[in-house]
């Protein structure tokens, strides 16, 4: 770095060397955007490192060296560390990150916090050396492919030797002598700062001017703060509440997410393994390259809120015990206006902060209790002993048919009725409900409330599977680790083939495997698909379809099969949608790579009424797919068992849309109908909207009782 000598207002040679490193920063970002080769990330980043070293030695043999060029070194070293570090947080973890916050949300503390503003009288070399080692350590970690444990290893040495570096800074600003208080427009920031984290979680579920004025009493905590006498333990209760309003402002922000995506508020206990593919699925609507930044820009974010929040409320503090007297008599008033506003029931009065940490408080109880109920629920299966002794007996009526399961994505009630996309649904099931008539098979429906809305196929699949009822993440884990009975695993128990087609999948499934237990798992890598990709789906459901057909149904020789196959063209962004073809014609799936690949998700999500209209397209192309599939390939030992996982997201169904999905039973055996007729369900694909509904996990039992002797 420069040492501060002359005071020069033109820029040097030293410091066109330094602008120079913010391009190359610049680009290295651009190169993984764009997902661009590990080389020209190295070789980018190496010359950023490069002028490090060349602009301060050019600096000091020019005999150029400014103070203005120090600090545009030191804020390119900054930017620089900054990029890098995200860009190996993609393959490290988000803890990355704070290597590259950290000069910014030390700056920020030296600032916020009187005592360290004032610069260390001395430099310290020491201080060079970690930046340096900082960025060579994560370039290296970035351009080369280094086994993990060693990766992680470097950086956390390095996160160690950065930490030591800016403590040893603050001890020494902390020491040095310091200017006294004044009110200035960063305390003004930093009150209004404060007053949003605690008005905003009043606004979680509804967004309005009026809810943001409203008073929010938490605001006297920070006057209580201020009248502790003793400063260390004043900044410890500042800095922990500080936290504590950060992580409520992060909720906040939470809850409003999911509420528009699942329809409910976000669960600290077990909801934070949804970001992950929540990013996967913003990919499919913006881009890979933009949905990575987005998730880097909201990582950074967070632990900046977590960062400047406790600084912010600690500033607040310090300002409100220099002028205590007035900060008092204001809160008076403020208390009186509260109370007054309370008592004749003005909304004005609020308690935000304070109502949303005993929600999160009881949630987080709650959940916790419920892993206790839901194991006793786990071990109380009425059927395990049976299947245990006989598991023939519980599929009598089944013996030698072949049992499909199919999961229709986000094919929920609001697709048949009261909506907009409804009657082109309707007409389709219509015209699917008559050829499967004609070719002998009929058809009864009902709907079924699954656990999950908008999002989470997985907890609506296990639901079905094991008739527990699995409507949050944290159950779902818990059940995947314990011993259940399924349908798949009692259909193989008793005799079949039992198959998995989860085409959206891309990677193994162990735990899948063990706790379904099936005998053969297809997923988008191992089944030969070498068309193009629609959307989210790997490939049409007609191609899912017609390679099950092929690999399980067409052969001679077989045992009886039993499937759960997943048809996921209807799944969120919608667009592009592909078109039927002949069936003789799917082959590898080459065939549909001259069909459009438009118009593209950034085109329709442009139109809310267009991504309605999609999604309507969509659950009509799946339902054509499977009824011509069944049309075509006629099987008098065929079951089939369709239903949708969840409603769509609520920008397609609309608020309280509920989380009724239809549910079909289709066969040609009049006896495998005859035995649900108890059941109450409506003949025909399209259930009324006065048909039966059932909670999703009582099926199983229900579905055992009917084929069971």
């Amino acid at each position: 770095m420069h040492q501060v000598h002359i005071p020069r207002e033109k820029p040097t040679a030293a410091d066109l060397v330094t602008g120079a490193r913010f391009a190359l920063t610049v680009a290295v970002a651009a190169v993984a955007l764009a997902d661009g080769p590990r080389w020209l990330l190295g070789v980018l980043a190496g010359s950023a490192l490069l002028s490090d070293f060349v602009d301060g030695r050019l600096a000091r043999a020019t005999g150029t060296t400014t103070r203005h060029g120090a600090r545009l070194d030191q804020e390119a070293d900054a930017l620089l560390i900054l990029v890098l570090s995200a860009i190996a947080a993609t393959d490290l973890g988000g803890w990355v990150l704070a290597l590259g916050l950290a000069r910014y949300a030390c700056g920020a503390l030296f600032v916020l916090v009187p005592p360290l503003r004032t610069p260390p009288t001395r430099s310290r070399p020491w201080c060079r050396v970690v930046a340096a080692v900082t960025g060579i350590v994560l370039a290296t970690v970035v351009a080369l492919p280094l086994p993990d444990l060693a990766a992680r290893a470097l950086v956390a040495l390095t996160g160690l030797l950065l930490a030591e570096s800016f403590a040893r800074e603050g001890v020494d600003r902390w020491r040095a002598p310091r200017p006294p208080l004044a009110v200035r427009s960063g305390t003004v920031l930093a009150f209004a700062l404060v007053w949003l984290a605690l008005v905003a979680p009043a606004v979680r579920h509804d967004l309005t001017v009026s809810a943001l004025l409203r008073l929010p009493v938490e605001v006297l905590l920070v006057v209580a703060l201020a009248l502790v006498p003793v400063r260390r333990v004043r900044t410890v209760l500042a800095t922990l509440a500080g936290l504590l309003l950060g992580l409520l402002l992060l909720l906040t922000v939470l809850d409003a997410s999911f509420q528009a995506v699942f329809d409910r508020d976000f669960h600290p206990v077990g909801d934070w393994s949804y970001l992950g593919p929540g990013v996967g699925v913003l990919g499919d609507s913006v881009g890979t390259g933009w949905a990575r930044a987005v998730a880097v820009l909201a990582a950074l974010l967070a632990l900046a809120v977590l960062v400047v929040v406790p600084l912010a409320v600690l500033r607040v503090v310090e300002v409100t015990r220099c002028r205590v007297r007035f900060s008092v008599r204001a809160a008076s008033v403020f208390a009186t206006v509260w109370v007054l506003c309370a008592a004749i029931g003005l909304p004005v009065a609020g308690s935000g902060a304070a109502a949303l940490t005993v929600d999160e408080v009881r949630q987080v109880r709650a959940d916790l209790a419920d892993a206790h109920a839901f194991a006793r629920e786990i071990d109380a299966d009425p059927y395990a002993d049976r299947a245990a002794q006989d598991p023939q007996a519980l599929l009598a009526g089944l013996a030698g048919k072949d049992v499909l399961v199919v999961f229709v994505e986000s094919y929920g009630r609001v697709a048949v009725q009261d909506t907009s996309y409804a009657p082109g649904i309707r007409k389709v099931l219509d015209q699917g409900t008559a050829a499967l008539d004609t070719a002998g098979y009929r058809s009864r429906s009902a709907f079924l409330t699954s656990p999950t809305f908008g999002a989470g196929s997985w907890l609506a699949h296990s639901s079905l599977q094991s008739g527990l009822w699995v409507n949050s993440q944290r159950r779902y884990r818990q059940l995947l680790g314990a011993d259940r009975m399924t349908l798949t695993s009692l259909f193989r128990a008793a005799g079949w083939h039992t198959v998995f087609d989860v085409p959206a999948d891309t990677h193994d499934w162990p735990e899948g495997q063990r706790f379904y237990d099936f005998d053969q798992y297809y997923d988008s890598r191992n089944v030969g698909y070498a068309g193009p990709k629609f959307g989210y789906a790997q490939m049409p459901d007609q191609y899912t379809l017609e390679h099950f057909r092929r690999e399980q149904l067409a052969p001679s020789g077989r045992k009886p099969v039993m499937a759960e196959i997943d048809l996921i063209s209807s799944h969120h962004p919608w667009t592009p949608l592909p078109s039927m073809v002949p069936w003789d014609q799917v082959g590898d799936g080459s065939v549909y790579d001259d069909q459009p690949q438009s118009p593209t998700s950034k085109q329709v999500f442009a139109d809310p009424e267009a991504v309605k209209r999609m999604y309507g397209k969509s659950v009509e192309y799946t339902w054509q797919a499977l009824t011509s599939f069944l049309t075509t390939y006629r099987d008098p030992n065929l079951v089939v068992l369709v239903l949708g996982d969840h409603q769509p997201h609520t920008y397609v169904s609309g608020r309280n849309a509920g989380h009724d999905v239809p549910v079909s039973v289709i066969a040609q055996d009049p006896a495998v109908l005859r035995r649900i007729d108890g059941w109450g369900w409506q003949p025909g694909l399209l259930p009324s909207p006065k048909a039966t509904v059932w909670r999703m996990d009582r099926l199983r039992d229900r579905f055992l009782d009917a084929f069971g002797k």
